[in-house]
């Protein structure tokens, strides 16, 4: 594998894929890594932008297969990170970015860690947060105070992570960001590394 990860983590509402659209035209070519999911398909949704839907039987063939980063079932369905693209998308040496939770993290770090770059992105105050997700109008007062709370315990895991980003102006997070990106893409894998240090040494 000769591709780059770079994990993007963050509360909901800090503005994370607004900051990977604007940098989009300055990291060069990634691969944003999408979920696998068993359930029907929503209206407007569409295969392999939102999701890769697939069948029942095909997601626990690759359970079986170990080609899930991570799975789980909800409500019934199931749902889980494939590694199949990303592999795909490392081999062809793109950046492959995850938006995920502090957990998913964790499971990222445990399996790749050594092409595995990791920044944190958070609005400068919880209170700042709490203004953006109701500035939204998307969630009613129950989802607010979850997505807050969660808030509160994802911040405790900043030390984590490789590099954090306070989003307060876009554009400035925007350039941050693409600097993190470009230099996660410099990572290599110990096998990269293996494979360049007996070519060194023979010529």
């Amino acid at each position: 594998m000769s591709g780059a990860i770079l994990v993007l983590s963050g509360p909901s509402g800090a503005g994370k894929s607004t900051i990977i659209n604007a940098a989009s035209d300055q990291i060069g070519e990634y691969y944003f890594s999408i979920s696998t999911t068993t359930r029907e398909p929503r209206a407007g949704e569409l295969d392999g932008r939102d999701y890769f839907f697939v069948s029942r039987e095909v997601f626990e063939e690759d359970i079986k297969a170990g080609n899930f980063l991570e799975h789980a079932q909800v409500h019934g369905n199931y749902y889980g990170t494939s590694l199949k693209p990303v592999r795909e998308a490392l081999e062809a040496n793109k950046l492959v970015i995850f938006d995920i939770d502090v957990q998913g993290h964790r499971l990222v770090r445990a399996k790749l860690n050594d092409i595995t770059t990791s920044v944190f992105i958070t609005p400068p105050t919880l209170s700042e947060l709490e203004k953006r997700l109701r500035l939204r109008c998307t969630d009613d007062e129950e989802v607010i105070w979850k997505r807050l709370e969660n808030a509160k315990s994802e911040i405790l895991a900043l030390e984590e992570y490789d590099y954090a980003i306070v989003n307060d102006e876009v554009e400035k997070a925007a350039a941050e960001f693409t600097i993190i990106a470009k230099a996660a893409r410099l990572k290599h894998s110990r096998e990269v590394e293996e494979a360049f240090i007996r070519h060194w040494l023979e010529n």
